[in-house]
């Protein structure tokens, strides 16, 4: 990160923290910020890396950090802390949240991926990061200002064996970006990106279902189709698609959003445009409740993990667990949405 990024002040409600970019609190947490509507005193996000001296295998400094992936761990750890558990009146649910008076470093993953661009003599998952941008850049005609790196390469948490996290920024860009992945991993002309063999399902299938279940078979197939997950350089990549601000819809407190249970629906895909990018999006129809409590006007399906990005496409049917929530524009207008990825119950899975 620049000098001016550092020193930029967090608590000035102006700053933007965007999908991939990290938070470091004064107690040394880091948090992963989440989606484009937030409150003025706070980021939503969720804790990604915290000290720990006995478990912790990362190194930042002199001090040790452990990775905490699953909802269910954070929390745990969190413990009830009200700094960072706090209940949300406009999105109706107690969140991960980083109040801005206790972030001390916004971390931005452009500004990294440019240090990175820039530097010499880089080497391991560093050296790879940069090359894996140079080829987005030149093949898809994305500027710099498009590209950039999170996960622990962005904070400096990184080892020798971690993945390559990129971002691409701005609707635009982002379609660019697919088109000549999914033209490279199907047409393959450079030998350095290919899809996930089947080790790599394997392992990332063990890791995803954890808090993901899915049978492995279903799993390949949905997988073996994605774009934004595969190798480059014998590392495994994710890419997140990220719309800019102005692009990603209305602004906090625009809407108000209400949970109100679980759900498990059948439905048909009707519009997928959408499925690429973190939040994804699928517009719906001929939705059928198997549980939950109906209802008339159930027409789209979100998630802000990437993990149900790709997962259905156009004119398939498919089953989804989720959370039901109603949503209310300021005209009082109403409609529903299923909400997944924050219960380990929620999935997405095609109808046979």
């Amino acid at each position: 990160m620049t000098a001016d990024n550092r020193s930029r002040n967090p608590r000035d409600a102006s700053v933007e923290a965007v999908e991939s970019c990290y938070l470091e609190t004064r107690e040394q947490l880091f948090f992963a910020v989440k989606g484009s509507e937030h409150p003025e005193d706070r980021w939503i996000a969720v804790l990604r890396y915290a000290p720990d001296a006995q478990r912790g295998i990362r190194k930042k400094g002199e001090v040790l950090f452990r990775r905490l992936y699953h909802f269910s761990e954070q929390e745990e750890f969190l413990g009830g802390n009200s700094h960072y558990l706090a209940y949300d009146p406009v999105l109706g649910a107690t969140l991960q949240s980083v109040p801005r008076s206790l972030v001390q470093r916004i971390y931005d993953p452009r500004a990294r991926l440019l240090e990175l661009v820039k530097a010499g003599g880089l080497q391991g998952p560093e050296e790879d990061a940069a090359a894996f941008a140079r080829l987005l850049r030149k093949e898809a005609g994305i500027p710099w200002s498009g590209l950039g790196i999170t996960g622990s390469l962005l904070i400096g948490m990184h080892t020798a064996e971690s993945d390559l996290d990129i971002a691409v920024f701005g609707a635009q860009n982002c379609r660019k970006a697919y088109r000549v992945l999914q033209k490279l991993l199907d047409e393959p002309s450079c030998a350095e990106l290919r899809r996930l063999d089947a080790q790599g399902v394997r392992e990332l299938y063990a890791q995803r279902t954890a808090d993901t279940p899915m049978p492995f078979d279903e799993f390949v197939q949905l997988e073996n189709r994605k774009v934004n997950q595969g190798v480059f350089r014998a590392r495994p990549y994710f890419v997140r698609f990220i719309k800019d601000i102005r692009e990603a819809g209305p602004a906090y407190g625009q809407l108000r959003y209400a949970p109100i249970g679980r759900a498990v629906i059948t439905a048909s895909i009707m519009d997928d445009r959408e499925a690429i990018f973190t939040p994804c999006r699928y517009n719906i129809a001929g939705v059928c409740f198997l549980k939950g409590t109906p209802v008339d006007n159930l027409s789209e399906i979100v998630s802000f993990r990437g993990r149900f990005c790709e997962q259905a496409q156009a004119g398939e049917a498919v089953t989804a667990a989720g959370t039901l929530e109603r949503i209310q524009n300021s005209r009082g207008d109403t409609w529903h949405r299923l909400l997944l990825g924050n219960s380990s119950e929620d999935t997405l899975l095609r109808l046979k």
